[in-house]
């Protein structure tokens, strides 16, 4: 909400207040269709006139003292007054005899002398050992004071919503119920930020599950004694290894210990991890063997106006660095946001949302597709890199729903920062050069939209102040020209591919928030492509009329198209559903207006009901074909144009990754490891890229190509997204364009014998082009 406050001096200042009238976004709720009772359940009354606080600067109030002295101590009393609960001492018996109990009906394990015996209890030992170890109370406490004067050098601020962490305090009180934080990953310093905030918080010391691929045997030590689990070895992951690891799990919710557990890689965006699918898989056995009686799941999503570091590991001199070399001009803000909590036993209860794999009929409009050979193999609607495809047990199952969902969550209930506002238009609105007055009304307006849709920013503060933040944190790849003359500012996006990459990567964080209007967007421009023949100079002038079918049926080509991960959008959802919330927002932003048939009245009459002359027996004529077909008008909404462009150009760097992939299927010589198939499509990606790379020197459209091409010189490509280039592959698998194969080499993947020629693929890359807006 924006508001004009007059200064003592005269001086009118311009307020953005997040929240519309009097209370700010309920954002992150929990799935009603999934967990309906924890909806009303886990839900805080006053969760709105909470505020907020910063989490990183600790008071005498987080304390049980009182005073001028506590007050320049606090940080050390409040950290060294946190409980820290002991590691049982019996753990690993407890351990070796949930491992026995299993193993108990095994011929092989069942045998054998004392000697055999002991050497697997050693085994099974060293394995334990590799997975966790005792919590050190003193270096942790240590650490943590340590890391708060980090983190307050590195950031301006860490914000927490007191509502949303009233609401977790409460779950966590639930009786004999452990809590499982499951987290996006943006950043490396992720796991050291969330341990501390939780520890601090009074929410306990969590266990944080993390790979340890990347860890050197030193660092892997010492965040074993500060709470960090890891998993066993590739190689040893099934068999002794999967079930110690299952029985320490089931160990550790028994005793109520909270765990931290990353759903996504920082390389590797809204895409559930492999990692995190071998973690829950043993966090759901537990549920349904009765280790313990339930689980409260609690999505934890975290946004940054800078990302510390880069996407690889950071080691403690890393953190070191990154901290100390952080300037007051390159320091951002951190928003933590705590969706609401939901009961793993009432989201397994639930079951539902497993469909078979699509059928050819399914994908209307995608030319030459063949369904996936038969079998007893099942897929979850909204596949992703990571849906297995094959029998499943059910603990698999229910993992794969369950880290698909809550990475929905962790999207919905994260902030939009400032940074990614301005980003999204320099990109997507603007494209080049942008006067700063003018990017101000834009930011504004787009604040609007973003609240409007129930979901919440990680700022507030003066409008001309966020967006000189913004610019200034954006400095290395924008540059500022002012402008003498008539006093303002000339905005520039740099030129370079990194500079368009960072842009990229940093308005993703919008298309979650308005990802079913860019999806009807794209369906509009689907089909006034197909209209453009028949329209001729008329192409661009209002009062298009667009049938309601047809836009169903285009909408429901691009979401069968494109993974639900990827949009942020939830996957228990079907694609019938989505289509018609897709109109409905079309219809609710202004992009559509309801067109009445010419001659056919359409007001609701309720001075007379004739209804003893109507007839409700069944007849032939009341049969949906002589309903009145529905259509609705091409509209602009008042005081935001180049709306519909710009929500086409949000979903264009994902759809043009799609379509660089059709082209790419001809290059391969088939059949190959997908993972080698993937290291080549980004290298593909990375030669160039004719569908969303920017062109200097004016442009034109190809109609037959969906592409932009230039008269003058050619800026150098983006960066490939690693997340579209991977479900490209994995939806084209569905589609039944490629095909899995079974080898001595292991699995290999293939092009389908309708797809070895040239003019199937074309005709796919036509389909999938349609949709693409520069």
């Amino acid at each position: 909400m924006m508001k004009t406050w007059l200064c003592d001096s005269g001086q009118k200042l311009e307020i953005f207040i997040p929240f519309l009238g009097k209370y700010r976004p309920l954002a992150g709720r929990c799935c009603q269709t999934c967990t309906p009772k924890s909806w009303d359940n886990f839900y805080q009354t006053k969760f709105s006139s909470l505020g907020f606080r910063d989490a990183v600067r600790l008071t005498e109030e987080d304390t049980r003292y009182r005073g001028w002295l506590v007050r320049r101590v606090c940080g050390i009393l409040a950290v060294w007054g946190r409980d820290v609960p002991d590691t049982p001492r019996d753990l690993a018996t407890r351990i070796c005899c949930r491992v026995c109990g299993v193993a108990a009906g095994q011929p092989q394990r069942s045998g054998g002398d004392s000697g055999s015996q002991r050497r697997w209890k050693e085994e099974i030992l060293r394995i334990l050992a590799g997975i966790q170890a005792p919590l050190a109370r003193p270096l942790l406490r240590f650490c943590a004071w340590v890391l708060l004067k980090l983190l307050s050098r590195l950031f301006l601020s860490v914000q927490l919503h007191r509502g949303q962490l009233a609401t977790v305090q409460g779950a966590a009180g639930t009786p004999d119920v452990p809590l499982l934080f499951l987290c996006a990953h943006k950043s490396p310093l992720d796991a050291p930020l969330l341990a501390l905030l939780l520890f601090s918080q009074g929410l306990g010391a969590p266990r944080v599950a993390l790979g340890g691929d990347t860890c050197t045997p030193r660092l892997r030590a010492l965040l074993a004694r500060l709470g960090g689990v890891f998993l066993p070895p590739q190689d040893e992951a099934e068999g002794l290894a999967g079930a110690v690891l299952a029985a320490y799990v089931a160990e550790l919710l028994r005793s109520r210990q909270p765990l931290l557990l990353f759903l996504e890689e920082p390389a590797l965006p809204r895409v559930v991890a492999p990692a995190a699918q071998r973690w829950l898989r043993p966090v759901c056995l537990a549920l349904r063997q009765g280790a313990v009686p339930d689980v409260t799941v609690v999505p934890v999503g975290i946004a940054y106006d800078v990302t510390p570091g880069d996407t690889q590991a950071l080691g403690l001199v890393g953190i070191l660095r990154v901290a100390l070399g952080a300037g007051p001009r390159n320091r951002g803000c951190a928003r933590v946001d705590f969706g609401q909590p939901f009961s793993l036993q009432e989201f397994a209860a639930q079951g539902g949302w497993i469909r078979a794999e699509p059928r050819p009929e399914e994908l209307p409009g995608a030319p030459g597709t063949t369904p996936s050979p038969p079998g007893d193999k099942a897929a979850i609607w909204g596949p992703g890199p990571t849906v297995a495809v094959g029998p499943e047990t059910e603990e698999e199952t229910l993992a794969t729903r369950l880290g698909l969902h809550a990475l929905s969550d962790t999207i919905s209930c994260s902030a939009v920062t400032a940074v990614e506002i301005t980003s999204a238009l320099l990109l997507h609105k603007h494209r080049g050069a942008v006067l700063l007055s003018r990017l101000l009304r834009d930011f504004a307006w787009l604040l609007e939209e973003i609240l409007l849709r129930q979901r919440d920013v990680g700022f507030s503060g003066q409008l001309q102040v966020l967006v000189w933040h913004s610019l200034a944190l954006l400095s290395p790849r924008v540059t500022l020209h002012r402008l003498a003359p008539c006093g303002d500012a000339l905005v520039v996006p740099g030129g370079s591919a990194e500079a368009r990459g960072e842009l990229r990567r940093l308005s993703a964080a919008v298309l979650p928030v308005f990802a079913c209007e860019a999806v009807g967007a794209c369906a509009i421009r689907a089909l006034l492509l197909e209209l453009l023949p028949f329209l001729g100079s008329s192409a661009g002038r209002p009062g298009i009329v667009l049938s309601q079918d047809e836009l169903q049926r285009k909408t429901l080509e691009l979401l069968r198209l494109l993974p639900p991960n990827l949009l942020g959008l939830q996957p228990c959802q079907p694609p019938e559903c989505r289509s018609r919330d897709v109109l409905d927002k079309l219809l609710l932003c202004g992009l559509l207006e309801a067109e009445e048939p010419e001659g056919d009245c359409w007001a609701c009459d309720v001075s007379r009901r004739p209804w003893a002359r109507m007839d409700f027996s069944d007849s032939d004529s009341d049969s949906a074909d002589e309903l009145p077909k529905r259509c609705f008008k091409l509209s602009e909404p008042q005081g935001c144009p180049g709306f519909l462009l710009f929500l086409c150009r949000l979903l264009s760097p994902i759809l043009g990754t799609f379509a660089r992939a059709v082209t790419f299927l001809e290059r391969p010589q088939w059949p190959q490891p997908e993972a080698v198939c993937l290291e080549a499509l980004l290298q593909f990606l990375a030669e160039g890229d004719d569908v969303g790379e920017s062109r200097v020197g004016g442009t034109h459209t190809d109609p037959q190509r969906g592409c932009r091409c230039s008269r003058g010189v050619s800026l150098p490509p983006e960066p490939p997204s690693r997340s579209a280039a991977l479900s490209a592959l994995q939806t084209f698998k569905d589609m039944g364009v490629l095909e899995e194969l079974w080898g001595p080499a292991g699995p290999q993947i293939q092009l389908t014998q309708p797809f070895r020629c040239a003019a199937a693929r074309a005709e796919l890359e036509t389909f999938v082009r349609q949709f693409v807006q520069m």
